[in-house]
């Protein structure tokens, strides 16, 4: 099994997740700190739990999940893993950032590329599972064991992700939440980018996109 802490984050109340698995080894999950008082957070939590991360994963490259790439990188030395289908949004994070006039130190290249299927990182067996719509490198991470799904700003309660933004697509969000997140039994929670958890099965009920 796993235990799970998620903070809120920055200017987008963005949801970052930690993932501890085996040995006091974690995983981090779309760092949104913004500022150093939530980099402490992030950064206290870790040593208080005499946690060691091994894994930096992002969902997708909108900037709101990108803010504590640099800050987790440069603390920790851990491997950045992001789908090559997302470097256009990467590239284009500083521009973002000065639309919103929002400080943002750019991230570092990712060190490797995520693909679908299965991952093991401190000891936490993953499957990966490409959900594009909401940006076209968007990945959920899914951990069978506990039925828990982080999937970023794919699925939220009663909502779905923003499409309007560069590399977004309506039909091809819904299309693909269909086939990849509906296929999941209902009882797997939903951990979302942005607001509080749901389930598959509340979602496949009530989310009004589906109806």
């Amino acid at each position: 099994m796993i235990s799970s802490q998620v903070f809120e984050f920055g200017p987008f109340a963005e949801n970052t997740y930690i993932l501890t698995g085996t040995n006091h080894q974690c995983i981090i999950i779309d760092p949104g700190c913004y500022n150093a008082y939530e980099e402490m957070a992030l950064n206290d939590y870790i040593t208080k739990n005499d946690l060691k991360p091994v894994a930096l994963l992002n969902t997708h490259a909108h900037i709101d999940h990108i803010f504590g790439n640099d800050y987790v990188k440069r603390t920790w030395n851990v491997p950045l893993y992001l789908s090559h289908l997302d470097i256009p949004l990467f590239e284009r994070a500083e521009t973002m950032a000065a639309m919103w006039n929002l400080k943002y130190t750019p991230s570092p290249m990712p060190d490797h590329d995520i693909f679908p299927g299965d991952i093991t990182l401190a000891g936490i067996d993953l499957e990966v599972r490409h959900v594009p719509g909401h940006a076209p490198g968007h990945v959920v991470f899914i951990h069978h064991a506990s039925k828990t799904v982080i999937c970023g700003d794919t699925l939220f309660k009663g909502s779905i992700g923003r499409t309007d933004l560069p590399g977004g697509n309506h039909e091809e969000l819904l299309s693909s939440i269909t086939a990849q997140l509906f296929s999941l039994p209902d009882d797997y929670r939903l951990c979302s980018g942005h607001g509080p958890e749901t389930s598959i099965g509340e979602e496949r009920t009530h989310n009004p996109f589906f109806q």
